[in-house]
C-alpha cells in the first residue's frame, strides 16, 4: 500500500496542509498515523476519503456539514456533483480518484463525458494537462505516485493518438514538417497534442516522437518536401546549454526553418537566423493555424 506525506496530500487534493491539521483536530474525519519520525502519513484509503471531502468542499460545502455525514453519505453526495464545462476542478478530482483505484473504465468514462460536453481540445488543455500537473507527471519529475502517473498518461496519450488518426486523410503528399523532441527528452504528450493541432490545420507532418537523436533528424530532414523542423522541449536534457543546441541545429540544417516551443525556452538568451521560438501556448496555436503563411 502506498503512503503519502501531508505535502503530497495537499498537492493531490488542493487542501492546504495547515487546513488538514486543523480539520484533524476539530473534526473526527480520521487520525492520520505517524511514522517513527512523528511525521504524518496517509494511505490510499485516506487519500480517497480526502478526495471525496475535497470534492464537496471545493463545490461550496461547509466543512462542518461534511463532517456530519457518514462515509457512505459523503460518497453519495460526491456522485451527485455534475462534471461539466463549468466544473473542471471536479473533473480533475474524479480522474484522480479513478487513477488511485486503477479504474480504467471510470477514467475513460469521465474523459468521454467531458469530451462530449466541451470538445477534445479543451479536454486536453483544460482538464488533462492540469490533471497531470497535479499528480506531478507533465512538468514535475518528483514522481509523487509513479504507477498512477503511468496509468493516466497511457490512457490520455491513447486518446490524443486516436483523435489524431481521424486526420490521416489530410496527410496526402510529401511531409513538410518534422516534429520531434531532442535526445533524452521523454515528455511526449505535449508533442502528440501539437501533432494533432498541426494536422488539424492542414500541415503534413513527419512525426519522430521523443528522444530523437541528431542522426535520426538528419535522415528525416532529407525527405523531399521537408522545410520545417519543429522541436518541443520541457526539460533540457540535451547535455549542452539550450543556445548551444540551437546553434548546432542551425549549422546542421542551414536550409530549414527551425521552430521550437516548450517550457525550457525560457533558458534561451540568443536569437538565431531561420528560428521561430514559440514561448507561449497561444503562439503554438497561431503557428499551427498560420505558420506557413
Amino acid at each position: 500500500m502506498q503512503s503519502f506525506s501531508i505535502r503530497q496530500i495537499e498537492l493531490l487534493t488542493g487542501i492546504k496542509s495547515h487546513t488538514l491539521r486543523i480539520w484533524e483536530l476539530r473534526y473526527d474525519f480520521f487520525k492520520a498515523p505517524r511514522k517513527e519520525s512523528n511525521l504524518r502519513f496517509y494511505t490510499n484509503d485516506d487519500l480517497k476519503k480526502l478526495l471525496c471531502i475535497s470534492f464537496l468542499y471545493h463545490n461550496g460545502w461547509k466543512i462542518s456539514k461534511i463532517a456530519s455525514l457518514s462515509d457512505a453519505e459523503v460518497i453519495t453526495e460526491v456522485e451527485n456533483i455534475p462534471v461539466d464545462k463549468n466544473n473542471y476542478p471536479t473533473a480533475i478530482q474524479h480522474l484522480l480518484k479513478a487513477a488511485i483505484d486503477f479504474d480504467e473504465s471510470a477514467f475513460l468514462s469521465i474523459l468521454n463525458e467531458l469530451q462530449a460536453k466541451i470538445g477534445f481540445e479543451k479536454l486536453v488543455t483544460e482538464v488533462c494537462y492540469p490533471y497531470l500537473v497535479r499528480i506531478g507527471l507533465l512538468w514535475d519529475t518528483s514522481k509523487v505516485i509513479p504507477a498512477q502517473e503511468h496509468f493516466s498518461s497511457y490512457l490520455i496519450q491513447n486518446r490524443v493518438i486516436s483523435e489524431t488518426e481521424t486526420l490521416s486523410a489530410m496527410q496526402n503528399g510529401d511531409p513538410e514538417l518534422v516534429l520531434f523532441c531532442p535526445e533524452n527528452e521523454f515528455h511526449e504528450l505535449p508533442l502528440l497534442f501539437i501533432n494533432y493541432l498541426l494536422r488539424k490545420n492542414g500541415w503534413r507532418v513527419l512525426y519522430l516522437g521523443s528522444n530523437s537523436k541528431l542522426e535520426d533528424l538528419r535522415e528525416a530532414a532529407n525527405v523531399p518536401g521537408v522545410r520545417y523542423l519543429y522541436l518541443h522541449l520541457i526539460t533540457n536534457f540535451t547535455g549542452v546549454s539550450l543556445d548551444d543546441y540551437f546553434e548546432l541545429l542551425r549549422k546542421s540544417f542551414p536550409d530549414k526553418i527551425i521552430v521550437a516551443s516548450g517550457k525550457s525556452l525560457q533558458q534561451s538568451q540568443r536569437s538565431f537566423v531561420n528560428f521561430r521560438l514559440l514561448r507561449r501556448d497561444d503562439e503554438i496555436y497561431v503557428f499551427a493555424e498560420k505558420g506557413k503563411a
